[in-house]
Protein backbone atom coordinates (compact mmCIF):
# COMPACT_ATOMS: atom_id res chain seq x y z
CA UNK A 1 0.00 0.00 0.00
CA UNK A 2 1.06 3.41 -0.76
CA UNK A 3 0.61 5.45 2.39
CA UNK A 4 0.97 9.25 2.42
CA UNK A 5 1.40 11.71 5.42
CA UNK A 6 0.83 14.98 5.01
CA UNK A 7 1.70 17.93 6.80
CA UNK A 8 -1.02 19.29 9.23
CA UNK A 9 -2.67 22.62 7.95
CA UNK A 10 -4.89 23.17 10.97
CA UNK A 11 -3.80 26.66 12.96
CA UNK A 12 -0.51 25.47 14.83
CA UNK A 13 -0.70 21.99 14.90
CA UNK A 14 2.89 20.70 15.09
CA UNK A 15 2.05 16.93 15.74
CA UNK A 16 2.49 14.57 12.64
CA UNK A 17 0.98 10.85 11.64
CA UNK A 18 3.78 8.87 11.48
CA UNK A 19 7.39 8.77 13.20
CA UNK A 20 10.79 7.55 11.17
CA UNK A 21 10.37 4.54 13.29
CA UNK A 22 7.02 3.99 11.84
CA UNK A 23 7.83 4.73 8.30
CA UNK A 24 11.14 2.14 8.92
CA UNK A 25 8.43 -1.13 10.11
CA UNK A 26 5.98 0.31 7.42
CA UNK A 27 9.03 0.00 4.55
CA UNK A 28 10.42 -3.55 6.02
CA UNK A 29 7.01 -4.62 5.66
CA UNK A 30 6.56 -4.07 1.84
CA UNK A 31 4.95 -0.37 1.96
CA UNK A 32 5.99 2.86 0.48
CA UNK A 33 5.36 6.36 2.30
CA UNK A 34 5.09 9.54 1.26
CA UNK A 35 5.91 12.24 3.38
CA UNK A 36 5.32 15.71 2.32
CA UNK A 37 8.61 17.94 3.39
CA UNK A 38 8.87 19.01 6.49
CA UNK A 39 5.64 17.42 7.83
CA UNK A 40 7.58 16.60 11.30
CA UNK A 41 9.74 19.30 11.49
CA UNK A 42 7.96 21.01 14.08
CA UNK A 43 7.90 17.15 16.09
CA UNK A 44 11.68 17.33 16.11
CA UNK A 45 11.32 14.49 13.60
CA UNK A 46 13.10 16.28 9.95
CA UNK A 47 13.08 15.06 6.82
CA UNK A 48 16.68 13.50 6.71
CA UNK A 49 15.02 11.16 9.46
CA UNK A 50 12.28 10.18 7.56
CA UNK A 51 14.53 9.15 4.78
CA UNK A 52 17.13 7.42 6.32
CA UNK A 53 13.86 5.13 7.55
CA UNK A 54 12.85 4.71 3.67
CA UNK A 55 10.61 7.32 3.29
CA UNK A 56 9.69 9.01 -0.15
CA UNK A 57 9.86 12.99 0.76
CA UNK A 58 7.68 14.80 -1.60
CA UNK A 59 7.38 18.68 -1.94
CA UNK A 60 3.87 19.60 -1.70
CA UNK A 61 0.51 18.25 -0.15
CA UNK A 62 -1.46 17.90 -3.40
CA UNK A 63 1.07 15.22 -4.21
CA UNK A 64 0.76 12.96 -1.52
CA UNK A 65 -2.78 13.07 -1.34
CA UNK A 66 -3.09 12.44 -4.86
CA UNK A 67 -0.74 9.64 -5.11
CA UNK A 68 -1.67 7.47 -1.73
CA UNK A 69 -4.02 5.29 -1.16
CA UNK A 70 -4.09 5.95 2.40
CA UNK A 71 -3.46 9.67 4.78
CA UNK A 72 -2.49 8.97 7.44
CA UNK A 73 -3.04 12.47 9.95
CA UNK A 74 -3.26 13.62 12.97
CA UNK A 75 -6.11 16.27 13.08
CA UNK A 76 -9.43 16.49 11.13
CA UNK A 77 -9.15 18.02 7.79
CA UNK A 78 -9.81 21.41 7.21
CA UNK A 79 -11.85 23.32 4.28
CA UNK A 80 -8.39 23.93 1.91
CA UNK A 81 -8.05 19.90 2.33
CA UNK A 82 -11.61 18.88 1.20
CA UNK A 83 -10.20 19.20 -2.51
CA UNK A 84 -7.70 16.55 -1.98
CA UNK A 85 -11.28 14.40 -0.98
CA UNK A 86 -11.84 11.39 -3.67
CA UNK A 87 -13.39 8.05 -3.60
CA UNK A 88 -11.35 4.82 -2.51
CA UNK A 89 -9.55 6.78 -0.24
CA UNK A 90 -8.89 5.55 3.03
CA UNK A 91 -8.46 8.50 5.64
CA UNK A 92 -7.23 7.39 9.29
CA UNK A 93 -6.83 10.37 11.54
CA UNK A 94 -9.11 12.12 14.54
CA UNK A 95 -12.20 13.30 13.06
CA UNK A 96 -14.96 14.82 15.67
CA UNK A 97 -17.13 15.01 12.79
CA UNK A 98 -19.82 15.43 15.80
CA UNK A 99 -20.17 19.23 15.35
CA UNK A 100 -18.83 19.57 11.82
CA UNK A 101 -21.62 19.33 9.64
CA UNK A 102 -19.28 21.33 6.16
CA UNK A 103 -16.93 17.97 7.00
CA UNK A 104 -19.24 14.89 7.48
CA UNK A 105 -20.69 16.46 3.68
CA UNK A 106 -17.36 16.49 2.14
CA UNK A 107 -16.59 13.01 3.40
CA UNK A 108 -19.78 11.84 2.01
CA UNK A 109 -19.73 13.33 -1.02
CA UNK A 110 -16.52 12.37 -2.03
CA UNK A 111 -17.24 8.35 -0.71
CA UNK A 112 -13.66 8.56 1.38
CA UNK A 113 -13.48 5.86 3.69
CA UNK A 114 -13.04 8.17 6.91
CA UNK A 115 -11.65 6.40 10.19
CA UNK A 116 -11.32 8.24 12.92
CA UNK A 117 -9.13 7.42 15.63
CA UNK A 118 -11.39 8.68 18.50
CA UNK A 119 -13.96 5.93 18.19
CA UNK A 120 -12.07 2.52 16.98
CA UNK A 121 -11.77 0.20 20.31
CA UNK A 122 -9.98 -2.49 21.54
CA UNK A 123 -10.72 -5.73 22.36
CA UNK A 124 -12.01 -4.65 25.80
CA UNK A 125 -14.11 -1.52 24.55
CA UNK A 126 -12.10 1.08 25.56
CA UNK A 127 -10.89 3.93 23.15
CA UNK A 128 -7.10 3.33 23.05
CA UNK A 129 -6.42 6.10 19.68
CA UNK A 130 -7.82 8.69 22.21
CA UNK A 131 -6.39 7.99 25.45
CA UNK A 132 -3.05 9.21 24.78
CA UNK A 133 -3.78 12.58 23.90
CA UNK A 134 -6.90 12.56 26.61
CA UNK A 135 -4.25 12.32 29.08
CA UNK A 136 -1.59 14.77 27.43
CA UNK A 137 -4.30 17.05 27.34
CA UNK A 138 -5.90 16.59 30.78
CA UNK A 139 -2.14 17.32 32.36
CA UNK A 140 -2.09 20.08 30.21
CA UNK A 141 -5.23 21.71 31.17
CA UNK A 142 -3.80 22.02 34.66
CA UNK A 143 -0.50 23.65 33.57
CA UNK A 144 -2.75 26.03 31.44
CA UNK A 145 -5.13 27.28 33.67
CA UNK A 146 -2.49 27.49 36.15
CA UNK A 147 -1.24 30.06 33.81
CA UNK A 148 -4.70 31.75 32.75
CA UNK A 149 -4.64 32.47 36.45
CA UNK A 150 -1.83 34.57 36.26
CA UNK A 151 -2.70 37.84 36.53
CA UNK A 152 -1.00 38.74 32.92
CA UNK A 153 -3.68 36.48 31.18
CA UNK A 154 -6.36 37.89 32.90
CA UNK A 155 -7.19 35.79 36.17
CA UNK A 156 -7.52 36.21 39.44
CA UNK A 157 -3.89 36.20 40.43
CA UNK A 158 -4.25 33.16 42.61
CA UNK A 159 -1.33 30.09 42.69
CA UNK A 160 -2.66 27.00 42.52
CA UNK A 161 -0.44 25.40 45.38
CA UNK A 162 -0.88 28.53 48.10
CA UNK A 163 1.62 28.97 50.17
CA UNK A 164 2.15 28.74 54.12
CA UNK A 165 -0.68 31.05 55.45
CA UNK A 166 -2.31 31.04 52.22
CA UNK A 167 -4.96 28.23 50.91
CA UNK A 168 -4.33 27.02 47.32
CA UNK A 169 -6.15 27.47 44.56
CA UNK A 170 -9.78 25.50 44.02
CA UNK A 171 -9.98 23.30 40.78
CA UNK A 172 -12.76 21.69 39.83
CA UNK A 173 -12.93 18.56 37.43
CA UNK A 174 -16.06 17.70 35.26
CA UNK A 175 -15.55 13.75 34.42
CA UNK A 176 -13.60 11.20 36.23
CA UNK A 177 -12.29 9.72 32.43
CA UNK A 178 -8.70 9.23 31.44
CA UNK A 179 -8.84 13.59 31.00
CA UNK A 180 -10.31 14.34 34.19
CA UNK A 181 -8.30 11.27 35.78
CA UNK A 182 -4.60 13.06 34.56
CA UNK A 183 -5.81 16.16 35.57
CA UNK A 184 -6.16 15.70 38.91
CA UNK A 185 -2.96 14.33 39.31
CA UNK A 186 -0.92 17.20 38.54
CA UNK A 187 -3.79 19.78 39.99
CA UNK A 188 -2.86 17.93 43.46
CA UNK A 189 0.61 17.77 42.55
CA UNK A 190 0.49 21.34 42.42
CA UNK A 191 -0.78 21.69 45.66
CA UNK A 192 -4.67 22.83 44.64
CA UNK A 193 -7.46 21.67 46.22
CA UNK A 194 -9.25 19.67 44.05
CA UNK A 195 -12.73 18.45 43.60
CA UNK A 196 -13.71 15.74 41.15
CA UNK A 197 -17.84 15.41 39.61
CA UNK A 198 -18.64 12.24 37.70
CA UNK A 199 -21.95 10.34 37.65
CA UNK A 200 -20.56 7.34 37.90
CA UNK A 201 -19.97 6.35 41.29
CA UNK A 202 -17.65 3.49 41.17
CA UNK A 203 -15.67 5.92 39.27
CA UNK A 204 -15.80 7.94 42.26
CA UNK A 205 -14.84 5.28 44.61
CA UNK A 206 -12.13 4.18 42.43
CA UNK A 207 -10.61 7.47 42.40
CA UNK A 208 -11.05 8.19 45.49
CA UNK A 209 -8.79 5.06 46.38
CA UNK A 210 -6.41 5.90 43.76
CA UNK A 211 -5.41 9.38 45.53
CA UNK A 212 -5.91 8.28 48.65
CA UNK A 213 -8.67 10.01 49.46
CA UNK A 214 -7.20 13.22 49.16
CA UNK A 215 -9.01 14.23 46.07
CA UNK A 216 -12.94 15.64 46.89
CA UNK A 217 -15.44 13.36 44.66
CA UNK A 218 -19.04 14.44 44.31
CA UNK A 219 -22.10 12.82 43.05
CA UNK A 220 -22.89 15.03 39.54
CA UNK A 221 -26.03 16.31 39.26
CA UNK A 222 -27.28 20.35 38.66
CA UNK A 223 -27.35 21.62 42.36
CA UNK A 224 -23.94 19.67 42.81
CA UNK A 225 -22.18 21.22 39.61
CA UNK A 226 -23.20 24.67 40.27
CA UNK A 227 -22.10 24.75 43.73
CA UNK A 228 -18.73 23.41 42.90
CA UNK A 229 -18.36 25.43 39.95
CA UNK A 230 -19.22 28.82 41.73
CA UNK A 231 -16.82 28.01 44.36
CA UNK A 232 -13.44 27.10 41.67
CA UNK A 233 -10.36 29.22 40.47
CA UNK A 234 -10.23 26.68 37.66
CA UNK A 235 -12.60 24.69 36.05
CA UNK A 236 -11.51 21.62 33.96
CA UNK A 237 -14.09 20.09 31.30
CA UNK A 238 -13.57 16.41 30.68
CA UNK A 239 -16.42 15.12 29.86
CA UNK A 240 -16.67 12.50 26.99
CA UNK A 241 -19.54 10.58 25.21
CA UNK A 242 -17.64 8.64 22.67
CA UNK A 243 -18.35 9.93 18.92
CA UNK A 244 -21.00 12.46 19.99
CA UNK A 245 -21.52 16.00 20.77
CA UNK A 246 -20.63 16.66 24.03
CA UNK A 247 -23.28 17.35 27.08
CA UNK A 248 -23.45 20.89 27.89
CA UNK A 249 -22.70 20.09 32.15
CA UNK A 250 -22.11 23.79 33.15
CA UNK A 251 -24.85 26.31 32.13
CA UNK A 252 -24.63 29.66 31.33
CA UNK A 253 -26.21 30.47 34.42
CA UNK A 254 -23.68 28.78 36.53
CA UNK A 255 -20.47 30.57 34.81
CA UNK A 256 -22.37 33.95 35.63
CA UNK A 257 -22.38 33.09 39.54
CA UNK A 258 -17.78 31.97 39.03
CA UNK A 259 -15.54 34.20 40.69
CA UNK A 260 -14.16 37.47 38.38
CA UNK A 261 -10.82 35.96 36.64
CA UNK A 262 -11.64 32.07 37.26
CA UNK A 263 -10.37 29.95 34.76
CA UNK A 264 -12.40 27.37 32.56
CA UNK A 265 -10.58 24.90 30.39
CA UNK A 266 -13.02 22.68 28.30
CA UNK A 267 -10.74 19.97 26.87
CA UNK A 268 -14.41 18.24 25.58
CA UNK A 269 -14.40 21.26 22.76
CA UNK A 270 -13.33 19.18 20.07
CA UNK A 271 -16.52 17.37 20.19
CA UNK A 272 -18.66 20.64 20.97
CA UNK A 273 -17.72 21.39 24.57
CA UNK A 274 -19.48 20.20 27.85
CA UNK A 275 -19.42 24.18 29.11
CA UNK A 276 -22.52 26.10 27.40
CA UNK A 277 -20.25 29.48 27.17
CA UNK A 278 -17.37 27.42 25.67
CA UNK A 279 -16.30 28.08 21.78
CA UNK A 280 -13.39 26.90 19.81
CA UNK A 281 -10.22 28.52 19.80
CA UNK A 282 -7.12 28.31 18.35
CA UNK A 283 -3.21 28.53 19.96
CA UNK A 284 -3.16 31.97 17.76
CA UNK A 285 -6.05 33.18 19.74
CA UNK A 286 -6.70 31.26 22.68
CA UNK A 287 -9.00 32.58 25.07
CA UNK A 288 -11.90 34.85 25.69
CA UNK A 289 -13.90 36.41 28.60
CA UNK A 290 -17.29 35.50 29.42
CA UNK A 291 -18.77 37.35 32.28
CA UNK A 292 -15.72 38.03 33.48
CA UNK A 293 -14.59 34.14 33.33
CA UNK A 294 -11.45 33.43 31.28
CA UNK A 295 -11.80 30.78 28.45
CA UNK A 296 -8.77 28.24 27.45
CA UNK A 297 -11.20 26.48 24.59
CA UNK A 298 -8.34 25.07 22.22
CA UNK A 299 -9.32 21.98 19.78
CA UNK A 300 -5.36 20.74 19.70
CA UNK A 301 -4.37 21.13 22.98
CA UNK A 302 -1.52 18.28 22.61
CA UNK A 303 0.00 20.28 19.25
CA UNK A 304 1.58 22.62 22.19
CA UNK A 305 4.13 20.11 23.24
CA UNK A 306 4.30 18.06 19.52
CA UNK A 307 7.33 15.73 20.54
CA UNK A 308 5.53 14.20 23.46
CA UNK A 309 1.94 13.78 21.64
CA UNK A 310 3.04 12.31 18.41
CA UNK A 311 5.28 9.68 20.33
CA UNK A 312 2.36 9.32 22.35
CA UNK A 313 -0.44 9.25 19.57
CA UNK A 314 1.49 7.27 17.28
CA UNK A 315 2.47 4.24 19.89
CA UNK A 316 -1.35 3.81 19.80
CA UNK A 317 -2.37 4.31 16.32
CA UNK A 318 0.65 2.73 14.53
CA UNK A 319 -0.26 -1.24 15.02
CA UNK A 320 -3.85 -0.31 13.06
CA UNK A 321 -1.98 1.61 10.38
CA UNK A 322 0.23 -1.55 9.65
CA UNK A 323 -3.27 -3.67 9.99
CA UNK A 324 -4.81 -1.65 7.22
CA UNK A 325 -1.63 -1.13 5.20
CA UNK A 326 -1.41 -5.05 5.14
CA UNK A 327 -4.94 -5.95 4.63
CA UNK A 328 -7.06 -3.25 2.75
CA UNK A 329 -9.27 -1.35 4.77
CA UNK A 330 -12.26 -3.12 3.23
CA UNK A 331 -10.83 -6.58 4.61
CA UNK A 332 -9.12 -4.90 8.25
CA UNK A 333 -13.04 -3.33 8.61
CA UNK A 334 -14.38 -6.99 8.10
CA UNK A 335 -11.80 -8.55 10.51
CA UNK A 336 -11.42 -6.26 13.12
CA UNK A 337 -14.53 -4.79 14.82
CA UNK A 338 -12.37 -2.30 16.88
CA UNK A 339 -11.41 -0.85 13.25
CA UNK A 340 -15.12 -0.98 12.10
CA UNK A 341 -16.71 0.89 15.17
CA UNK A 342 -13.66 3.68 13.74
CA UNK A 343 -15.78 4.18 10.46
CA UNK A 344 -17.37 7.34 10.56
CA UNK A 345 -17.98 7.46 6.64
CA UNK A 346 -17.86 4.48 4.07
CA UNK A 347 -18.57 4.84 -0.01
CA UNK A 348 -20.73 7.94 0.50
CA UNK A 349 -22.63 6.81 3.60
CA UNK A 350 -22.74 7.57 7.30
CA UNK A 351 -21.27 4.94 9.34
CA UNK A 352 -21.70 6.18 13.45
CA UNK A 353 -24.50 6.54 14.86
CA UNK A 354 -23.77 9.68 17.69
CA UNK A 355 -22.53 11.45 14.75
CA UNK A 356 -25.78 10.87 12.81
CA UNK A 357 -28.01 11.82 16.08
CA UNK A 358 -25.76 14.92 16.58
CA UNK A 359 -26.37 16.01 13.02
CA UNK A 360 -29.45 14.49 12.52
CA UNK A 361 -28.55 12.37 9.81
CA UNK A 362 -29.48 8.99 8.37
CA UNK A 363 -26.96 6.14 9.19
CA UNK A 364 -25.90 2.52 8.31
CA UNK A 365 -23.59 0.19 10.12
CA UNK A 366 -20.50 -0.70 8.23
CA UNK A 367 -20.92 -4.18 8.63
CA UNK A 368 -23.75 -4.04 6.34
CA UNK A 369 -21.56 -2.36 3.71
CA UNK A 370 -18.38 -4.07 3.51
Amino acid sequence: MIIGVPKEVKDHESRVGVTPAGVKALVEAGHKVLVEHNAGALSAMPDDEYQAAGAEIVGSAHDVWRLAEMVVKVKEPVEKEYKHFREGLVLFTYLHLAPLNDLTDALLTSKVTGIAYETVRDRTGALPLLTPMSEVAGRMSVQVGAAYLEKEHGGRGVLLGGVPGVPPGNVCIIGGGIVGTNAAKIALGMGAKVTLIDLNLNRLRELDDIFGGRLHTVASNSYNIEHAVRDADLVIGGVLIPGAAAPKIVTKAMVAKMKKGAVIVDVAIDQGGCIETAHPTTHSNPSYEVNGVVHYCVTNMPAAVPNTSTLALTNATFPYVLKLARLGANAAISEDKGIAEGVNTFNGVLTYGAVAQAQKRDWQAVAKLV
